[in-house]
């Protein structure tokens, strides 16, 4: 992003913070933001004002982000970051529904102005659309069970706010799943979270778009938040770092070398320092890659590069301990996401 004329997309643009670092830092660089939320783009247009034309900002989701590209006549761009999961600012709003902390309206979209709300998926889901909702992207052991309690009790009344789906959630999970792991409640608010915005499906969209819009040597970087996203990102990144010709081949014919190089390896985390001052990047993990020039491409046809090739396993060892954790449900800390105490 140093040379004259870089481009560099932020394709989940929020309130501005990633976009304005790197402003500073790369004082000849462009950037094109992008967001789903209105109220996020409005603020970060006040926050990267000093910027002037230096910035574009797009109102989209950002699997979209090619047709505004094509828009602005960018047929390639040098960096694409993506910071998944929900907003701060969409996390500590009390309209927007994403805590299961407070007593909220159920609303959980992104952009407030389209889509139905996590109440409209709650009153009008059928008992196994709601199982399936809750096992598969919440990962919720009791499913069936609290899809049976949703659908009885939406007869009774239709759900509006969040403090009456916390207690159905709590009602309807052993006691000693209670006593530990934090609030019951956010593996269902994570899974309504992921159904009304479809996040996994832009996920996995976005990635392999973006990645064919960078230039030779152009960087992807993407944060996750939650194992879900994580596990897209890791496999996706993976593929395009890896060799596509079969492994049995005493060769690898040539264009079937990686596409990219591994920047990080497994997913990095922040350090003490870093989460001593920001406690919200507890969860995070950041994994990156670099497009390899065709010549690179070349050169590495002979090797499965499925990681930077400076950063090796011995012989017999283990995966990171970062690979492996990245299972888990994000923390609890009162919303759907880690970044918020």
């Amino acid at each position: 992003m140093q040379h004259p004329g870089a481009v560099s997309v932020d394709l989940t643009l929020g309130m501005g913070g990633h976009a304005a670092e790197l402003l500073r830092r790369h004082p000849g660089l462009r950037l094109v933001g992008m967001d789903r939320d209105p109220q996020a783009l409005e603020l970060a247009g006040h926050r990267l004002h000093e910027f002037g034309d230096r910035v574009t900002l797009v109102h989209s989701v950002s699997d979209r982000f090619t047709d505004a590209l094509d828009d602005l006549g960018l047929q390639t761009v040098d960096a694409v970051f993506l910071d998944l999961g929900v907003s701060s600012l969409q996390l500590d709003a009390d309209d927007r529904g994403f805590s299961y902390a407070r007593d909220t309206p159920l609303d959980m979209r992104m952009d407030p102005t389209t889509g139905p709300t996590a109440a409209d998926v709650l009153n009008t889901y059928s008992h196994s659309e709601l199982t399936r909702l809750l096992r598969t992207w919440g990962e919720e052991k009791f499913a069936p069970r609290i899809a049976s309690a949703v659908v009885r009790e939406r007869e009774r009344e239709p759900f509006r706010n969040s403090a009456r789906l916390v207690d159905l959630v709590r009602a309807n999970v052993p006691a000693a799943t209670r006593r530990t792991g934090g609030n019951p409640a956010k593996r269902t608010f994570q899974a309504l979270r992921i159904a009304v915005n479809d996040e996994l499906g832009v996920v996995e969209r976005t990635l392999p778009a973006a990645f064919e819009r960078l230039a030779p040597d152009g960087r992807l970087a993407v944060l996750t938040f939650h194992s879900l996203e994580d596990r897209i990102t890791k496999t996706v990144l993976r593929q395009l770092s890896s060799s596509s010709a079969p492994p049995d081949l005493p060769f690898v014919p040539a264009g079937s070398g990686p596409r990219a190089e591994l920047l990080t390896r497994g997913g990095e985390q922040a350090d003490e320092a870093e989460l001593a001052e920001n406690p919200r990047a507890a969860s995070a993990r950041l994994r990156a890659v670099r497009r390899l020039p065709e010549q690179d491409r070349a050169s590495s046809s002979g090797r499965a590069a499925t990681r930077n090739p400076r950063q090796r396993d011995t012989p017999g060892s283990t995966p990171r301990q970062t690979d492996r954790q990245t299972s888990q449900l994000e923390p609890d800390h009162g919303t759907t996401d880690g970044r918020t105490p």
